[in-house]
């Protein structure tokens, strides 16, 4: 069972999507009044914060407070958590309502530890997750083929130098914005997606031209060899810049773009070779 198939993700809980944390934060106090029989979620979730504090957890400090529409209509401010607090915040509330969501965590605990011993089972599962999402093989196939290489390009970056994630980040909205005229956030943005993968909502003509992007990168920057972060920039550039011209070339015979708001909304749509928008 999956955490969208649980009630409080539905219009009983208000959540915020935070651009720059890339992170949904949900309502506490909502949270409580929805899993409790408490006539007073702020009540609830105020007592809750004491015995939190009791017991030494750092989570209520951790927690933001967030402008978000009141029953008044009004918006003001109200103490919201992020996923990972938040299903922190409903393993401390005692409710039969909550217990469902406390079995799904014990049941995604366990699956983890098993795919620690033995990572073929996390591969299994993934594919399981695809194909129950609605995707083909023939674009489950092309996904994996898409990760061999974004691994190599990551590999790559390793070898010259560079180790934190932050300029993974940097470089791939450069190589991204290189190829397809825009940075990962305005991709997502365009797709109408949040969280999720942007790979997994590409089109197969846009993960093929993603895969190119990634596999020139990797090419130039072995033969170049970079000495430093500012060169790997220019570089994932360039990389980029054989996918775009690529992409001109191809939109050019078709008479469209190819850089779609298609989205996993509809998986089937993705692999649509020819659809205008």
């Amino acid at each position: 069972m999956s955490p969208e198939e649980f009630e409080f993700f539905n219009n009983k809980v208000r959540k915020i999507w935070i651009v720059q944390d890339e992170e949904w934060y949900f309502s506490i106090v909502d949270v409580c009044q929805l899993l409790t029989d408490s006539s007073d979620g702020r009540k609830y979730w105020n007592k809750l914060k004491q015995r939190l504090s009791a017991e030494g957890s750092e989570l209520v400090t951790k927690c933001h407070q967030l402008k978000m529409k009141a029953a008044d209509g009004k918006m003001r401010l109200t103490d919201c958590a992020n996923t990972e607090q938040l299903f922190r915040i409903i393993q401390s509330i005692p409710s039969k309502k909550a217990e469902p969501f406390k079995m799904w965590l014990a049941k995604v605990g366990k699956e983890r530890l098993d795919e620690m011993a033995d990572p073929e089972k996390a591969l299994d599962r993934g594919l399981s997750y695809y194909r129950e999402k609605g995707y083909s093989d023939e674009w489950i196939k092309q996904r994996l083929q898409s990760k061999t290489i974004r691994d190599e390009l990551t590999d790559e970056w390793k070898r010259v130098g560079i180790k934190d994630s932050k300029d993974y980040a940097v470089l791939t909205n450069i190589l991204t914005a290189a190829w397809s005229g825009k940075t990962v956030q305005k991709y997502k943005q365009f797709k109408n997606i949040h969280k999720e993968n942007l790979r997994d909502n590409m089109t197969n003509i846009e993960l093929t031209l993603n895969q190119l992007a990634e596999v020139s990168a990797t090419a130039i920057s072995k033969a170049k060899n970079p000495a430093d972060i500012s060169e790997s920039k220019q570089i994932a550039s360039e990389g980029g810049n054989v996918a775009k011209t690529a992409r001109k070339e191809l939109e050019a015979k078709l008479g469209h773009s190819v850089i779609s708001p298609l989205n996993a909304s509809d998986p089937p749509s993705l692999e649509v070779k020819n659809n205008k928008n």
